[in-house]
């Protein structure tokens, strides 16, 4: 077995002469019993992993090589994070109710938010990407989320434009955009700024390497800068923030905090990431009270995403697994939450996901949940905590919202949908 391999497999990438020590730590693996040398020998390199290669693997496959390159990586916590992007270097787009970006980088984000008229004066949403728009999986989610924002904060009542996600024009393919919802609904208005990190993690070494708390109190202080120069109340502020980036956003609200004494009102997490590179003394990962409410919805638990709970209250759509219903890949799965959490941003379709606290979807299934219903999306209740299982479609829409006449309670709205499955 190659020692230069597992220091492959890992993404610690130094010299192979820093190697000595892996044979030890197999041999502390050895009561698990689930790691082979052969395994290691069949698992691919950092070099050979890429965002499309696992988008193009079948669920079982991907979540397998991303589950074995992690617990590698926790072996003697021999993988310390030692990437952070320049503020310079990361684009940054404040999106217009017309769909107009207007382009930026981190570091001159305030003075470009400052440049806008009236920003700030409502709700400020702050989208943290956490992949690179390298594939029409990641593209499509991101492109979805920022539509169903634009429909949310148009100030008229007609259909805003289209978002052009990375240069690139996109048609409406599925009722996630085509819904008429939103006509019903009375006018909303609110700021929309995409942090486009993912675009700097543009391969496996970068997600892997990636410094979550240095990157996340380099976020905070171009969030502090905004609200300061553009005068924004920390109430009205909600980030959101994919797989890793969950993670540097819940660095960045308790870096928020510790600069101003204060907390970011909400921050939503889509599909919360693995960490592979963690400093060993230091807690890492977002947790509640890195703001005044932090939420996450769980799509592919065993694959890119964590089971850990990181929030006041945590969602896993049909209970904790590697997929969703539909997703034909962990990069799919991993997204769908983004495409979930879109849904639900779209007016008219805020309660489209209820959910039951629950331990497992056997639980739920058979009725046996407890507590009080709560709405998985834009609409979580702030009043909630705990672990909220529910189910959903494989296509578009995804909610089984109920008719509203059957929303007694929330052992009545499950039953509803299992009589209404077969019509959707």
């Amino acid at each position: 077995m190659s020692p230069l391999r597992i220091v492959y497999v890992t993404a610690i990438l130094l010299a192979a002469g820093s190697a000595h020590g892996n044979l030890s730590a197999l041999n502390k693996l050895r009561p698990s019993q689930w790691l082979s040398s052969s395994k290691l020998e069949q698992t691919p390199s950092v070099e050979e992993i890429s965002l499309q290669k696992l988008d193009s693997m079948s669920v079982e496959k991907g979540a397998e090589l991303v589950e074995t390159i992690y617990h590698v990586s926790q072996i003697n916590h021999d993988l310390r994070p030692n990437f952070v992007p320049s503020p310079s270097n990361v684009p940054c787009y404040i999106v217009k109710p017309n769909g107009q970006k207007v382009s930026t980088s981190l570091d001159k984000l305030a003075s470009t938010c400052k440049q806008q008229s009236n920003f700030g004066n409502q709700e400020v949403t702050i989208f943290i990407t956490g992949l690179p728009a390298t594939t029409g999986t990641v593209k499509k989610a991101n492109r979805m989320l920022i539509n169903a924002y634009l429909q949310r904060y148009s100030n008229k009542r007609q259909q805003p434009q289209k978002y052009d996600y990375s240069g690139e024009k996109m048609s409406r393919t599925s009722s996630e955009e085509d819904s008429s919802e939103w006509q019903k609904q009375q006018a909303s208005s609110g700021n929309l700024v995409i942090i486009d990190l993912g675009e700097k993690l543009n391969n496996f070494k970068r997600f892997a390497m990636l410094d979550v708390e240095q990157t996340g109190a380099m976020i905070a202080s171009a969030i502090v800068e905004m609200t300061e120069k553009c005068d924004v109340a920390d109430e009205t502020i909600h980030v959101v923030a994919q797989g890793i980036a969950a993670h540097v956003a819940g660095a960045a609200g308790n870096d928020y905090t510790r600069q101003t004494g204060r907390q970011l009102r909400r921050i939503t997490a889509l599909d919360p990431s693995k960490i592979l590179a963690k400093n060993p003394h230091t807690l890492t990962g977002l947790s509640r009270g890195d703001a005044e409410f932090v939420d996450a919805i769980h799509t592919n638990a065993y694959g890119m995403g964590t089971i850990q709970r990181v929030g006041d209250i945590d969602f896993y759509p049909n209970g904790p697994s590697a997929s969703v219903p539909g997703a034909q890949s962990i990069v799919e799965a991993s997204m769908r939450a983004t495409r979930y959490f879109a849904e639900s941003v779209r007016p008219g379709n805020e309660r489209n996901f209820p959910a039951v606290a629950a331990n497992s979807l056997k639980e739920y299934k058979n009725n046996d949940g407890f507590g009080k219903r709560a709405y998985m999306g834009i609409d979580a209740d702030y009043d909630l905590e705990g672990d909220y299982i529910l189910e959903v479609n494989s296509k578009s829409p995804f909610g089984k919202r109920a008719p509203a006449q059957k929303q007694n309670n929330y052992h009545g709205v499950h039953k509803s949908w299992k009589n209404s499955r077969d019509n959707e």
